[in-house]
């Protein structure tokens, strides 16, 4: 692959912006006026994964969120906040979960290397493949092992996702908001459906909900507050939900 340099970036974008404007004259105007995206996508920061190329979305339709390996950390401010605002604001009803083969931070974990920030941020993963570890055929190709962890990362997010306060508290209102797991082939450019789509709470989750609309394990101030928000200001059971934060130390 040939060398680019910064200043040719600037070359590209020009461009790319007469390119788009030729090709429909009010591109840009239609662009800035309003930004209506129907899906949120939870993907991999690797380059070869470009979103919107792969489901064929102009900018605009698809509100997007990358990070190493897709994970949902659940102290994630950044993450949290981006859930919080496609689906409150925006109004977006389908959030999709999408890893890819051969993703090099799932492969980071699979060798279960220490020593660096992100084996810190890849925890998540480690703990998929020791929950996961008699699924993996000692027999079976380095490839295939990596792979089969890429798809049960992706299956382990989409719960991660589900049990978000901002998710918990949509469905809890009777919001429609649908999850979806998905993976994208590297060497085919074709994306697949792993079949754990969720579209509300698991029996056990609506019994908790009851109880706790806030995070299953991030307690901070922030995320309670937004949980609290969405509700109404009232917990489920019909209590004083914010008056019960306030007595655990939440202001």
């Amino acid at each position: 692959m040939a060398e680019v340099s910064i200043q040719a970036l600037f070359d590209r974008n020009v461009d790319w912006a007469i390119a788009k404007t030729r090709q429909e004259p009010g591109y840009f105007r239609r662009l800035s006026a309003l930004q209506e995206p129907r899906f949120l996508w939870i993907g991999c920061s690797d380059s070869r994964v470009p979103a919107n190329e792969i489901v064929g979305l102009d900018p605009g339709e698809l509100f997007v969120h990358r990070n190493i390996a897709n994970v949902m950390h659940t102290g994630d401010l950044n993450l949290l906040s981006v859930i919080e605002f496609a689906v409150e604001a925006l109004g977006v009803e389908d959030i999709i979960v999408c890893g890819h083969y051969g993703c090099g931070g799932v492969r980071r974990a699979l060798a279960r290397q220490t020593g660096a920030l992100v084996d810190h941020w890849l925890a998540p993963v480690v703990e998929v493949y020791e929950r996961e570890r008699a699924r993996f055929d000692a027999g079976a190709s380095d490839e295939a092992r990596l792979n089969l962890l890429c798809e049960l990362n992706v299956e382990a997010q989409v719960e991660r996702v589900a049990h978000t306060p901002i998710v918990r508290a949509a469905w809890a209102t009777g919001r429609t908001l649908r999850i979806h797991g998905w993976i994208y082939g590297l060497k085919d450019g074709l994306v697949r459906d792993l079949g754990v789509s969720r579209d509300g709470p698991d029996k056990a989750q609506a019994e908790q909900a009851l109880l706790d609309p806030g995070p299953v394990d991030d307690w901070s101030e922030h995320v309670h507050a937004s949980a609290l928000r969405l509700l109404g200001g009232k917990a489920a059971c019909g209590c004083d939900a914010a008056g019960d934060l306030r007595s655990e130390g939440v202001q």
